[in-house]
């Protein structure tokens, strides 16, 4: 018993972060139909920025992690405003080239700027581990699982009470009845660039004190991400949340009762089931037609 607590537990915390990950792919795709494989790099840029201004500039912990977050936000709209917008109209797989263009472009800006090696972050609350039934649970996976409880009220409240909110709802149903009843689309794909930046950073620096961060961290936390959306229904935020934490508990169970050698495939061949199965995801429209 203790074992299988110990493995979920590593599971609710590394779903968590694949669940945040996933909706920020999700939020992208309703707004623009843009899959943005640059999204592994908001989450980098969290963990490091983080880092960086603790370590670096001395800045206090709760300064410093609005500020990395804000630094993610600012780099999502500069990647809608100069690449993704002139890019409009262009063909599915040259939007996608130009967000893979970016990632690697971010991600060298900042090898250059802070170096290739491991960057350790403290744990929010110190790392006394808590023992349930036998098994351990370490403070900094109650603040990854809180902030996944937080950022689910906060979208729920968000889309259904904000009339911006229900703007980016109505663009995600028809772009073009979105623009003939007066919404903004240009804005509300910027706004889905930063909060989708924004809650990729928030992963990246929770994360950061579990698993330490670098310049390449976003790669596969990146994927993972995605094949969350996949699993869930790309088109739908809250099939990604499930579909991360489905992700990660599968994963960790995996990597427990089987081998570690092949935990991170895992993800890949659940992905390659389920589209087999149903390429709309498990909580997705069956209408979905870019994907």
């Amino acid at each position: 018993m203790a074992e299988f607590l110990q493995f979920l537990f590593s599971g609710l915390t590394v779903g968590a972060i694949y669940a945040m990950v996933g909706v920020g792919f999700a939020i992208i795709y309703n707004s623009s139909q843009v899959i943005n494989f640059a999204q592994g790099e908001f989450v980098m840029i969290g963990g490091m920025a983080t880092v960086a201004l603790t370590a670096n500039a001395g800045l206090p912990l709760a300064l410093a992690v609005p500020i990395a977050i804000a630094i993610a936000a600012l780099t999502g709209l500069a990647l809608q405003k100069f690449a993704i917008e002139p890019s409009r109209g262009a063909s599915v797989a040259t939007v996608i080239i130009i967000t893979i263009g970016a990632s690697i472009f971010i991600r060298g800006v900042v090898e250059v700027a802070l170096g290739k090696n491991d960057r350790a972050l403290e744990s929010f609350s110190g790392d006394e581990p808590l023992r349930i039934a036998g098994a351990t649970l370490l403070p900094q996976s109650l603040w990854v699982l809180g902030a996944l409880v937080a950022v689910a009220i906060g979208l729920k409240l968000f889309f259904d009470r904000t009339r911006v909110g229900k703007a980016m709802l109505a663009t995600a149903q028809n772009r073009l009845a979105a623009q003939l009843v007066g919404i903004e689309v240009n804005r509300i794909m910027l706004l889905s660039f930063g909060l989708s930046a924004a809650l990729g950073a928030l992963a990246g620096l929770l994360t950061a004190p579990i698993t330490l961060t670098r310049y390449d961290v976003g790669i596969m936390l990146g994927l993972k991400g995605f094949c969350a959306a996949i699993l869930g229904g790309l088109g739908s935020a809250w099939g990604a949340l499930i579909g991360g934490l489905l992700l990660g508990i599968v994963e960790q169970m995996s990597a427990g009762y089987f081998s570690s050698a092949y935990k991170d495939a895992v993800a890949f061949v659940i992905i390659l089931a389920v589209l087999f199965v149903r390429p709309s995801g498990l909580f997705g429209a069956r209408g979905t037609d870019r994907v």
